[in-house]
């Protein structure tokens, strides 16, 4: 277990590259913390620092209150699962896991015992005697998992662990580190690009760009209340549309002009719009595929255009339509087959509709 916390932190290499910017975090005792960001944002290079595999340009890391700077990864007390696996292939399963006991020299007796309950809890006592070229991909991410678990480390780094794995095994996989998570009762910090295993594993997700921290909170104040277009973009599958629009006020209402229609504010949100000075500016509207619903009415009306591709998933069906604001993607559970070209209305949640400022990008209605 282990409180883990960044100060100012910057990797900076010698060609003048800034990976990582300035970045500050402080992770909890038992935290599960997720950083996500599109590939080259600085989360593996900020993992990498932690684990002491990469040297900190400026800034101090701590774990436990100690300064970790200049300790090396082997005397930090952590355990680290990487993407490939890096499993000895010359080594059976119970070698691998065993591996970090005995060069320690902890007794054989004491050893077994441990191997044999971790690979009773992985899933892996039939697999004991094989090697890993004998392993699925998903068997192979279990036994590296064995070996960091073996260790009983502060803290588990995991740099993008599931990313070799097919969609199906990646699902399963996530719902076993989640019971881990939850068995061990200890620190994770996990990497990943997939926003679906930041949304459903982490206890607080770390969004990052460019090397720099964008926002950093639990899953649902992401989904909801994003602080700038990147965050707003990033979290959320289908992506959030975006459309410009003009605020403006009309018979004391505050509402958003589209190129179609028009969006009534509530309340909250039209009282930031005034207060920000946004009346009769241009600013870019956001609305969550699952806010988009269909137009009852002429009235209500915001996009209208044609049906580019309908993607029936079953339960729900994700419809693309091509409006005069651009494309506009619905995810609705009320299933109607729609055919390419399809004319269709469409309106929104207005309570749903976030407000960004066009320049800065930053939310201006949370």
């Amino acid at each position: 277990m282990a409180e883990i916390i960044l100060k100012n932190i910057t990797k900076e290499y010698e060609n003048g590259f800034q990976a990582v910017k300035n970045v500050s975090l402080d992770i909890k005792d038992n935290e599960f913390v997720i950083l996500v960001g599109p590939s080259g944002c600085g989360k593996s290079t900020t993992l990498r620092m932690i684990a002491g595999l990469e040297d900190i340009s400026d800034g101090d890391l701590f774990i436990d209150g100690e300064r970790m700077n200049d300790v090396a990864p082997q005397h930090r007390d952590i355990a680290m699962v990487f993407q490939n696996y890096a499993l000895y292939p010359h080594m059976s399963v119970y070698q691998n896991i065993a591996y970090s006991l005995k060069i320690k020299k902890i007794p054989k007796s004491e050893i077994d015992q441990r191997v044999h309950e971790v690979a009773k809890s992985l899933g892996l006592e039939e697999l004991l005697d094989r090697k890993p070229g004998q392993l699925s991909g998903g068997q192979k991410q279990r036994v590296a998992m064995g070996r960091a678990i073996i260790r009983h480390p502060k803290a588990f780094l995991m740099d993008e662990p599931l990313s070799n794995l097919d969609a199906k095994l990646r699902g399963q996989m996530r719902v076993e580190i989640a019971d881990l998570y939850q068995r061990l009762n200890t620190t994770f910090i996990y990497v990943t690009h997939d926003q679906t295993e930041a949304m459903t594993l982490g206890t607080k997700i770390v969004v990052m760009k460019d090397g720099e921290i964008q926002q950093i909170d639990n899953p649902t104040n992401l989904f909801s209340y994003p602080v700038n277009k990147f965050v707003a973009g990033f979290i959320g599958t289908p992506t959030m549309n975006f459309f410009e629009a003009e605020c403006a006020e009309e018979n004391g209402l505050v509402v958003l002009k589209t190129v179609a229609g028009r969006i009534v504010m509530n309340d909250a949100k039209a009282a930031k719009l005034r207060e920000g000075g946004w009346i009769g500016k241009k600013v870019t509207g956001g609305i969550r595929p699952e806010h988009v619903i269909l137009s009852q009415d002429g009235e209500n009306t915001v996009f209208s255009g044609k049906v580019n591709v309908f993607e029936l998933l079953g339960s729900n069906a994700i419809i693309y339509v091509e409006t005069e604001a651009g494309m506009i993607v619905m995810n609705t559970s009320q299933v109607q087959v729609y055919e390419h070209g399809d004319k269709i209305a469409l309106s929104v949640i207005a309570d749903k509709v976030h407000v960004f400022d066009p320049e800065t990008e930053r939310t201006v209605t949370n």
